[in-house]
């Protein structure tokens, strides 16, 4: 299978990044502060925790963007909020070519959106696209992760054709699954407004972020004004302690899916006709086997201790490999992958140890 996994930081490159948002921390909190687990409610003057506060401007220094908030609902709500904050309800959002984030298509159908599809791995689809709804698109959406099995764009690429063709119309990405990953964001690549969720980046549950030009920030700032709305100080210090975390430990995540595709690929383990890396949401290893084992691999798998289901995909929880079927948009591919075919997330397992379980497995099944 020919796929397109995105870049994954080296461990050199991650630990530039934690180092980036280290000191960026030091220029916003003073050394008590950075101890101090977090102040509560709507505090006079700000309106917001005081932690909070100084815990986005490291977001936004992290990510060279002008500003950026913290927002209630994980990477759903950031995305949620930012659409509110670019588009009217029943405008036109462009959308490529795919099958849309099943979350991200409840936000737009609670809006009253419509959409107009390209193909954003053809530049000519979108130019195409722009040139027949020009006037009537009033933002585009980009999801930096694949959303098919055989997707290739560039994100930088894509957002500089639409820009070209459609100008100021704003722009926003969806960065889950490559926050901290990838050399740089949508925001970093020209995008407006980028939205992750912190729980993807060793952070606690439910907490989005919202990253970019200022203007559009802080009309989702505004729309959080309330109290129950407020990502409170305790929250964004754990979100922070995530976020500094998190590069070197996605980078060896994502070293250690490539060493053990490779070493499947050689033919290390029987029974294994391949293996590939790809984007299949998070970084993962599509194993497929030379018979239809694969619900009798996966039914196994948690005696052997593997995780049979996801928590947030490389969430905090998350430490052991993930052995699961492979994703609703491979199966919507070639439904008989279903039969021949797993994705193992390794999460912060090392390579032998996930092939080692993968042979038990697969013994236990011929020998049965």
């Amino acid at each position: 299978m020919r796929t397109y996994p995105l870049y994954s930081r080296t461990f050199e490159e991650a630990r530039e990044l934690q180092f980036k948002i280290v000191d960026s921390a030091t220029r916003h909190f003073s050394g008590e502060e950075a101890l101090d687990l977090g102040d509560l409610g709507v505090r006079p003057g700000t309106n917001r925790p005081h932690q909070t506060i100084r815990a986005e401007k490291v977001f936004a220094d992290a990510f060279d963007a002008e500003d950026a908030v913290l927002v209630r609902g994980a990477g759903t709500g950031a995305l949620r909020w930012s659409l509110v904050a670019c588009v009217r309800p029943g405008g036109t959002v462009l959308v490529h070519d795919a099958p849309v984030y099943p979350t991200t298509k409840v936000t737009l159908d609670t809006m009253g959106c419509s959409t107009v599809v390209a193909d954003f791995n053809d530049a000519a689809s979108i130019e195409r696209a722009c040139a027949e709804h020009a006037g009537e698109i009033s933002c585009a959406l980009v999801q930096h992760s694949r959303q098919k099995p055989d997707d290739s764009y560039e994100l930088g690429e894509v957002i500089q054709e639409i820009r070209s063709c459609l100008g100021d119309v704003p722009i926003v990405t969806d960065d889950n699954y490559a926050a901290t990953k990838v050399m740089a964001l949508g925001c970093q690549l020209g995008a407006d407004l980028t939205t992750f969720s912190c729980f993807k980046v060793l952070g606690p549950e439910g907490v989005g972020v919202v990253i970019g030009r200022r203007e559009l920030v802080e009309r989702v700032r505004e729309l959080q004004y309330s109290g129950g709305s407020q990502v409170q100080g305790h929250e964004a210090m754990a979100v922070l302690r995530g976020l500094v975390y998190a590069p070197v430990a996605l980078s060896i995540t994502g070293a250690t899916c490539h060493e053990v595709a490779e070493r499947l690929s050689s033919g290390e383990l029987a029974h294994v006709r391949g293996a590939s890396v790809a984007n299949a949401e998070s970084k993962a290893v599509i194993v497929e086997f030379e018979d239809e084992i694969a619900e009798k691999v996966l039914a196994l798998a948690p005696a052997h201790g593997a995780a049979p289901n996801p928590v947030g995909c490389e969430s905090k929880y998350e430490f052991v490999p993930m052995f699961y079927r492979i994703s609703a948009t491979f199966r919507e591919k070639d439904p008989s992958w279903q039969q021949r075919m797993i994705r193992i997330n390794v999460m912060r397992a090392g390579a032998d140890t996930v092939i080692r379980i993968l042979r038990e497995l697969v013994e236990a099944v011929y020998e049965s």
